[in-house]
């Protein structure tokens, strides 16, 4: 018995490590997002629920919303999208033609996620910006989402080791001392955690809501600024949490030499 009760505390604390490492990100991927003039104007998108660094899918239900914003207008994509595998579970892709300069915020609301694991609710408001024809007027918008990451550097044209700072919004309203999780999107796996609290990093912002983050090698990064919210859904006739999250992904680049 006194073996067996080890084994399964072992077990325990396995089981609620690693989901620690596993930190959940809703993903938005353009495969561009710096459009010029003599590129293809057509961006694909692609929309997935995702551990991110670990390179493992969880399901993606049809958005509830998917839409651009560009020069203060916007434009409903719900209609474009494409069920499709990513990280072998199901996601979203679509095609968009970018016909004005500007920088375009690209934003998916995802239905309620249930994560047995958390027992609670997840919905991760995501967005990412692409910037076009060397006009970048809107970069630093801010949508009016339940809860945002407000950009206060450009997420684009950023170097690998260049600083992304944002603001943290709930209600539009910065979030103090707000818990942001970062990760590296490890695309060709390559990439490898020494440890698993390097998985996922921690980091918080100040007392007016702004984080600052250099990422130390170029890719995809994620920007998770989790909260509570005040409302609560049900769950098998009880009341479980909804654990707000405003990502961002920004994409640092390699310096280059002739």
């Amino acid at each position: 018995m006194k073996i067996f009760k080890i084994c399964c505390l072992t077990g325990l604390v396995l089981f609620f490590s690693l989901n620690s490492a596993m930190a959940h990100f809703g993903m938005v991927i353009p495969s561009d997002n710096m459009v010029m003039q003599e590129d293809s104007r057509r961006i694909e998108m692609q929309l997935s629920f995702s551990h991110p660094f670990e390179m493992v899918g969880m399901p993606l239900d049809l958005p509830k919303a998917f839409y651009v914003v560009n020069n203060g207008k916007k434009t409903d994509l719900l209609g474009s999208l494409k069920k499709i595998k990513i990280m072998n579970d199901d996601a979203y892709t679509s095609s968009f033609t970018v016909n004005r300069p500007g920088a375009c915020s690209f934003v998916m609301e995802p239905v309620p996620y249930w994560e047995p694991a958390e027992d609670c609710f997840i919905i991760h408001y995501t967005k990412t910006v692409v910037a076009a024809f060397g006009d970048d007027e809107g970069w630093d918008a801010e949508i009016g989402l339940k809860t945002e990451i407000v950009p206060l550097s450009k997420p684009f044209g950023l170097y690998a080791t260049n600083v992304f700072q944002g603001i943290v919004k709930l209600d539009g309203k910065p979030v103090p001392y707000a818990e942001i999780e970062v990760e590296y999107f490890n695309q060709d796996k390559k990439a490898h955690a020494p440890t698993d609290y390097m998985v996922a990093q921690t980091i918080k912002a100040d007392q007016n809501g702004v984080f600052t983050y250099a990422a130390p090698v170029a890719g995809w990064w994620g920007f998770a600024a989790l909260s509570t919210s005040d409302e609560k859904m049900m769950h098998e006739k009880e009341e479980k949490d909804i654990e707000l999250g405003a990502v961002i992904w920004v994409k640092f680049e390699d310096w280059q030499v002739k």
